[in-house]
């Protein structure tokens, strides 16, 4: 079937998060790179578009869910009057699907069954191919299978502001060769113990490494900041909440390694090339951890559902989170240490 039969003009509905907005900026690629010629619109949450607008060839429209009702008012308004080949509803969120009704597409296409929740169903006429132990990333690049998109090798091309560029480099030359640890995730359950990340910066320095922390705006990540330096020996670096999002990636393509739970700096990381020290315990790193780095991982998810549901992660509904604020601090310093020193 020639690119004339197939469709021309795309949607795609994936407002956050920021490392689910770097797995679909893969999608994006392929589809930019094989389909030249395609329109692409992009609806997308107001932060995460901060890292992707300098995506050539695709229309971003901002969706801002603080804004609720009215949202959906401005999405209307930009989109009401078009109509799209195909709608890629790539958020099963009950906010995105709701959102989604005001935009007219042809083919209206979403997650199969297994991997759809809050009524997500009810907003597609079709769905992706079923597969059953999909890392999210492929999951979205499903979209551009039912789409009849030719297949193409991995890329992320998420351009950068040479300023920003131009400012890691200069950080690199200030600093040598350097390590980021990015501590915080979404939930402090989710976060590794601030001694432990202390005890790793400790032996990155004795090792020469300067050890940057790095992390956005919320009071999560400064708190956990403040707690990894007070225990520390060695003297960090600390740019928590200091960056734009372009300044952080810059930075992680510029860093040795990223030392990181399931956050969005890991992904961005593994989208500029670098190698990603994964901590996991409430999630499947097969299914969110760093893409091309799960053997850089430190999990012990697999212990910890198969103590809490009785059963073998292979034998749950795929994505089933492991429950506990400690869990964490499963994960020993010995263990992430192994993985460090084997990528240094």
């Amino acid at each position: 079937m020639g690119y004339d039969a197939l469709t021309k003009k795309i949607c795609l509905v994936r407002l956050s998060a920021i490392g689910d907005v770097t797995h679909a900026a893969a999608m994006v690629t392929r589809i930019r790179q094989t389909w030249p010629n395609a329109e692409i619109t992009w609806v997308i949450g107001k932060i995460e578009y901060q890292l992707v607008r300098l995506i050539p060839n695709v229309r971003f429209v901002i969706f801002d869910k603080k804004e609720k009702k009215a949202a959906v008012k401005k999405l209307k308004a930009e989109l009401g009057d078009e109509s799209f080949d195909a709608l890629l509803m790539m958020q099963v969120a009950l906010r995105a699907n709701l959102a989604s009704r005001v935009i007219n597409a042809r083919r209206r296409i979403g997650f199969d069954w297994a991997r759809s929740k809050e009524l997500h169903w009810w907003f597609v006429n079709e769905r992706v191919a079923a597969s059953k132990h999909a890392h999210v990333l492929e999951g979205f690049m499903d979209f551009a299978d039912k789409l009849g998109v030719p297949e193409a090798p991995l890329q992320w091309d998420i351009p950068l502001q040479p300023e920003a560029t131009t400012w890691a480099a200069e950080q690199r030359q200030a600093w040598g060769r350097f390590v980021v640890i990015s501590p915080a995730a979404s939930k402090a359950e989710r976060n590794w113990l601030a001694e432990r990340y202390a005890q790793i910066a400790d032996n990155l320095a004795e090792r020469g490494l300067q050890v940057v922390l790095c992390g956005g705006p919320a009071p999560l990540d400064r708190q956990t900041g403040d707690a990894i330096k007070h225990h520390a020996q060695s003297e960090l670096i600390d740019l928590i909440g200091q960056t734009s999002l372009h300044q952080m990636a810059a930075l992680l393509g510029q860093a040795q390694m990223v030392i990181a739970p399931d956050t969005g700096p890991a992904h961005i990381a593994v989208s500029m090339s670098t190698p990603v020290v994964g901590l996991y315990a409430h999630s499947n790193p097969r299914r969110t951890g760093p893409y091309n780095n799960l053997n850089n991982v430190v999990s012990v998810y697999d212990d910890a559902i198969a103590q809490e549901k009785g059963q073998a992660w292979d034998q749950l509904r795929w994505g089933t989170r492991a429950k506990g604020k400690e869990l964490m601090s499963l994960i020993t310093v010995e263990q992430v240490w192994e993985k460090v020193a084997a990528l240094l």
